[in-house]
């Protein structure tokens, strides 16, 4: 039988979802090892073996395994804590402090205390040397093969573990380039390389030379944990196909994944949104925000017909031009620490407190009060149910460590405390989901919300009533949601060319010959990848603007309107994507258009898991009522016994009104006084506003 599992490493847990055919999915978490994250991947294959029926050897039942896809924090973590590696740049002299100098402007133009992000790469070892070519790629001087020898010399001497090569005008030829790499592998052959053509050959050379640098900055750390990881997974017994969860929402094979680290700054995270489609058209919808509040942080992405892409975007305020998943992090999740500022302002986060030494109520040396410990004095945690009751939490703890750092200092209650915590990081969250609609041009509340993270479903009404948004689904997977997303995900090759002309002015024979190199490479890929020709699937983009307009707008192309050179549908599609969103366009002023940058993706689809369904039980919960506890509800401001559900044995239609709690082993969902909840066929918990049944009538119903 078919085995597949997704293991997702976070900062605080790391999360299973296990697929077998014939059998009833498993979920599982266990505690991350953030010295080496691999340790906790094999603990938690070897508890799931243990947990089989039978029980299982950790060999025999990594034996079993036919696919893991995996998704990692470990380049994340690398330049958030800035612990990547050394390295040294090779770049046309003369710009060398294009890192630096970057585009030039001031993120926060009038703050007069904001400095510049420290470059990835030190200045004494970013090195011009002689070449030049122009933007149309004709030779203007030679590459000096001595100069770059020169300065693989210094690399030599400083010891620098990884080197980028980054050259002027180089995505319109590449050849100087393709020169100093085969010197740097040469000479100094154990240092990470990455080449800015082989990477993103594209124009704009500060998004091309930030790129190429932050690959090289975390190349050797994720090569050394893939190393590892494989290792070990081996040792246990596994000897079948292991994938990468990549930042587009594609999984890649470590090969890859090493030779194009970057792809896996959002690794973790890009598995959510699709998934989060997947539950959201089980009730007849083709678009959703997906949110994800785990121990560090707190994820939103948007869907409309498949997740929403980005070109370019940032990470610790370092510059990244690849294609990746609109997901929008803030640090707010379990572990956020709650502070007091120095004008007297309650904080949450970013700072976290991890999963060590973790929340104070964990006891594992923790003394921060947390958003985890703000919960469990509100009722909405219960001490003795915390994962399942594997795991025991201390109340006294955290309603000391609350007192200590946030109700003494601000002169209110513990309870008040923790209900000001509560409420600051539900509006952080809040906040995070308006970057993600309104500012890209969408309206929340016409998008129902995908709730994940095993915090987030405690949260999650107060982020819905400070956005209006009437509908929410906690699916039943929801605090692995990106492990179950992994498994869902197909293979995803991107790539782009510089092709800068105006739209009436295309010369169709070397535009549809470098659609045509894209797309046969991205087919021999897939085909390496053992992915047939009638699962492939391409993708065309343009990435256009009004003729000297500073800013494109990428859209996708029907393969009929290249293929019919169709100017006018193209620029059609064009100005209505600009309206969207920017709010205005100038179609009818017959403004000209250009185009910047084409681009294909090249998409392998893989089987994914069945989404089991279960017949209608009726809408009576009673037989999942577990018993009655006090917990604090926000629209009263006061604390009431409320009915507490077992969700596991809650059936398909059951519907209970809030407000009340729901008790899972991995999660806990809060459905506040304004909102009830029913348990649609695929054991997701579908909250709505009451009042609003007719989001629900097909789950409130038989049939």
């Amino acid at each position: 039988m078919t085995l597949k599992i997704g293991i997702d490493v976070g900062g605080t847990f790391t999360d299973f979802f296990v697929a077998e055919e014939g059998a009833e999915p498993m979920i599982h978490k266990v505690l991350s090892t953030p010295h080496d994250p691999s340790i906790a991947v094999v603990q938690g294959l070897e508890e799931i073996a243990a947990m089989m029926t039978p029980p299982e050897t950790l060999t025999h039942f990594a034996g079993r395994i036919d696919t893991i896809v995996h998704g990692t924090t470990v380049t994340t973590n690398a330049t958030l804590t800035h612990t990547g590696a050394k390295c040294g740049l090779i770049t046309t002299k003369g710009v060398k402090d294009a890192l630096e100098m970057r585009r030039g402007i001031r993120e926060e133009q009038y703050n007069n205390r904001y400095t510049n992000v420290q470059p990835l790469v030190e200045r004494y070892l970013r090195v011009g040397v002689t070449e030049r070519v122009d933007r149309d790629g004709a030779e203007l001087a030679p590459l000096s093969l001595k100069e770059v020898e020169a300065a693989i010399e210094l690399f030599k001497a400083e010891k620098v573990e990884a080197v980028s090569i980054c050259f002027l005008n180089a995505f319109a030829n590449p050849e100087h380039e393709r020169q100093a790499a085969e010197l740097v592998r040469a000479r100094l052959p154990g240092a990470y390389l990455t080449v800015s053509t082989d990477l993103l050959p594209s124009i704009r050379f500060y998004d091309r030379i930030s790129t190429t640098a932050l690959n090289s900055y975390v190349g050797p750390k994720l090569s050394h944990y893939l190393d590892q990881l494989i290792g070990r997974l081996k040792d246990a017994g596994f000897r079948n196909l292991l994938l990468i969860m990549q930042s587009n929402g594609g999984v890649m094979t470590p090969q890859v994944a090493r030779d194009n680290s970057a792809l896996t700054l959002l690794s973790g995270p890009a598995a959510g949104p699709g998934a989060g489609l997947a539950y959201a058209r089980v009730h007849g919808q083709n678009k959703c925000i997906t949110v994800d509040m785990g121990g560090t942080s707190f994820e939103a992405s948007l869907a409309v017909d498949t997740p929403v892409m980005v070109n370019e975007g940032e990470i610790d305020r370092h510059r990244i031009a690849l294609p990746m998943l609109g997901i929008h992090t803030i640090g707010a999740g379990g572990g956020s620490i709650g502070w007091i500022d120095e004008g007297g302002m309650l904080r949450m986060g970013p700072a976290s407190a991890g999963a060590a030494p973790g929340p104070a109520c964990y006891g594992r040396g923790g003394k921060r009060p947390t958003s985890t410990d703000a919960n469990l004095v509100l009722g909405y945690l219960n001490a003795e149910y915390f994962a399942g009751g594997k795991m025991k939490i201390d109340l006294q703890a955290a309603r000391d460590a609350i007192e200590e750092y946030v109700a003494k200092p601000l002169g209110m209650s513990i309870e008040d405390a923790a209900a000001g915590m509560y409420r600051v990081i539900c509006n952080n969250m809040a906040q995070g989901v308006r970057e993600v609609t309104i500012k890209r041009g969408f309206d929340p509340r016409e998008f129902p919300m995908i709730v994940a993270g095993g915090a987030g479903p405690i949260h999650s009404c107060l982020i819905c009533e400070e956005l209006d948004m009437p509908f929410q689904i906690v699916p039943r997977e929801s605090s692995i949601l990106c492990a179950y997303g992994m498994l869902m995900s197909d293979l995803k090759h991107d790539f782009v060319r510089t092709f800068v002309s105006r739209l009436d002015a295309i010369d169709w024979p070397r535009l549809n010959g470098l659609i045509d190199d894209m797309v046969d490479e991205g087919r021999r890929l897939l085909s390496e990848e053992r992915i047939g020709t009638d699962r492939q699937q391409v993708h065309v983009k343009f990435d256009c603007r009004y003729l000297k307009q500073y800013h494109e707008v990428s859209f996708e192309v029907p393969a009929e309107a290249v293929k019919a050179r169709d100017i006018a549908a193209i620029t059609t599609l064009f100005h209505a994507e600009h309206n969207r969103l920017y709010g205005y366009s100038l179609e009818a002023q017959k403004a000209p258009v250009e185009i910047i940058n084409v681009r294909v993706q090249a998409v392998g689809h893989t089987d994914k898991p069945a989404q089991p369904k279960e017949p209608w039980h009726g809408t009576d919960p009673r037989a999942a009522l577990k018993g009655e506890r006090p917990v604090y509800i926000p629209e009263a401001k006061a604390f009431r016994t409320i009915p507490v559900y077992d969700g596991h044995k809650l059936r398909h239609g059951n519907l209970i009104e809030g407000p009340a709690m729901i008790e899972e082993i991995t999660t806990a969902i809060f459905v506040s006084e304004a909102n009830s909840c029913v348990c649609d066929a695929t054991g997701s918990f579908a909250i709505f506003r009451k009042g609003r049944e007719d989001l629900v009538v097909s789950t409130l119903k038989k049939g």
